[in-house]
């Protein structure tokens, strides 16, 4: 079969599993990257994220974590909810609103890697959601998949940025796509959003300022001052996104398995100051957010509480 043809097969069958777009780039060492990813790491902007100083070659280049591969598959998966937070509770990034992503997304992209081994039985390869040390973005972005924004994320003119990234690295042959124009121009609303200034300059985060990290990826206990920096949220964070013009196109997914479960982004202040782990295990328990973990998801749920009460009061 032509690689052309196999390719037009395969995103197609993206498409029908619901994906929104499926892009392919050769499998290579990502020399490019090198000096940005270890001026990153000196600078110590990832914080306590220590996973990131270790398979630095695996992370450059994909023939290590797959022998023989030939081709980075880049997929997209929606995730915006048509459902929005009741006003002044503990913000919730949209990505955590429903089952853990991890899950949802890689069983869509297995079914995707099945379907490319009927097309191609000799095909060899994994799939990866986020799970393993693969520059998921760089990847996207070499594909044509989208552009990498000034908050560092992957953009696309259609949808925005508020979907997954998975990938599929296989053995198969495929025509390579060719990467987009990027779109940000001189806007810097992200940039300029940033209550903590995270974003130090266009495409690089400084996790230890970040919103994200700190309520998420940060193990030790936070102090009062960075407790004050979460700015009412209590997962993750969306500011960057939401300032952002493309997301104006972002549509509603049509994921059942990202419905959050029970009503918990109508619940009022009142719920969130009741809420205690059993409610919180049953409404939040398939969720990416228990890798919070009970105590600083309550933690930080109590000090937005807080900012939300003090911000009501100086209006």
């Amino acid at each position: 079969m032509p690689q052309s043809h196999l390719a037009h097969l395969l995103r197609e069958k993206a498409l029908q599993l619901g994906f929104l777009d499926c892009r392919f780039a050769q499998a290579r060492a990502l020399e490019e990257e090198r000096d940005h990813f270890d001026s990153y790491l000196q600078s110590q902007f990832h914080g306590e994220m220590g996973y990131l100083e270790r398979n630095i070659e695996k992370r450059l280049d994909p023939r290590e974590l797959v022998p023989g591969a030939q081709t980075v598959i880049s997929l997209a998966y929606n995730y915006f909810p048509a459902q929005a937070q009741a006003p002044e509770t503990p913000k919730i990034a949209r990505y955590a609103y429903g089952e853990d992503y991890h899950k949802v997304v890689k069983d869509q992209a297995y079914q995707l890697f099945h379907f490319l081994q009927t097309l191609d039985p000799n095909c060899q390869g994994r799939v990866f959601v986020d799970s393993a040390p693969v520059m998921e973005r760089q990847w996207a972005a070499l594909s044509g998949l989208g552009w990498i924004g000034k908050n560092s994320l992957l953009l696309r003119k259609a949808e925005g940025s508020y979907f997954f990234l998975a990938e599929i690295i296989c053995s198969t042959a495929l025509p390579a796509d060719a990467p987009v124009t990027d779109h940000c121009g001189s806007c810097t609303a992200c940039i300029d959003a940033c209550p903590t200034q995270a974003i130090v300059q266009a495409g690089v985060i400084d996790s230890r300022a970040c919103i994200s990290y700190l309520s998420i990826e940060k193990h030790s206990s936070l102090t009062e001052a960075e407790l004050g920096q979460l700015n009412g949220w209590a997962f993750g964070c969306d500011i960057c996104q939401e300032v952002c013009p493309w997301n104006r196109f972002a549509k509603a997914h049509a994921e059942p398995r990202f419905e959050t479960r029970q009503e918990w982004p109508d619940w009022s202040p009142e719920n969130w100051k009741t809420l205690d782990q059993n409610q919180w295990e049953e409404a939040f328990g398939n969720s990416p957010m228990t890798r919070a973990g009970w105590e600083k998801f309550q933690a930080q749920t109590e000090r937005a509480l807080r900012y939300w009460e003090d911000k009501g009061k100086d209006t």
